[in-house]
C-alpha cells in the first residue's frame, strides 16, 4: 500500500493521516503491551511525529518501563481503543497501534520484542527478527 496511511478509533472520535512511512514495524511482548492488548502483543508501526496528523482528544497513561524510558500511552476517551504510545527516548517517533489504523495499510512486522516477557503459549512468527528485551533505537 504505502503512504499516506489513515487511522480512526472505534468510534470515530479520534483521527489520524500519516504522511510518510513508518521507521519500524515491531510486535512487542513486554507486560504493559500485554495489559493494554487483553493478554497478548501489541503490533506496532513506529511514525515521526511530523508524518502525523492527529484529530480529536485523546486521554494518556504513563508510567516507568523496564527499560528505563518513561513510556505514555493514548487512547480514546470515548471508546478506549488504543491509540498510540511514545517513549521519552524517542520524543521524534509515535508508535501508531494497528488496531487505529484503517485497513488495507499492509504493514507487517519485521522484528519481536520484550520476548523475554512472552507467555509460554505465545507463537512467535519465526520469520521476524527477535529481541529478548529492548532492541536497539529504529534509524531516524
Amino acid at each position: 500500500m504505502g503512504a499516506p496511511y489513515t487511522a480512526r478509533c472505534a468510534c470515530g472520535s479520534v483521527t489520524a493521516t500519516i504522511r510518510g512511512e513508518p521507521v519500524g514495524v515491531r510486535q512487542c511482548w513486554c507486560r504493559q503491551c500485554q495489559q493494554i492488548s487483553a493478554g497478548g502483543a501489541t503490533t506496532n508501526a513506529m511514525f515521526r511525529v511530523a508524518d502525523i496528523e492527529l484529530n480529536g482528544e485523546l486521554a494518556t497513561h504513563g508510567y516507568l518501563a523496564d527499560s528505563g524510558n518513561t513510556l505514555t500511552q493514548s487512547f480514546c476517551p470515548t471508546c478506549g481503543t488504543a491509540v498510540m504510545g511514545r517513549s521519552s527516548a524517542r520524543p521524534h517517533l509515535r508508535t501508531l497501534r494497528f488496531g487505529f489504523l484503517d485497513e488495507g495499510h499492509g504493514l507487517a512486522p519485521t522484528a519481536a520484542i520484550w520476548l523475554d516477557e512472552a507467555p509460554p503459549w505465545a507463537t512467535i512468527d519465526p520469520a521476524l527478527e527477535r529481541f529478548d528485551r529492548q532492541p536497539p533505537a529504529p534509524p531516524s
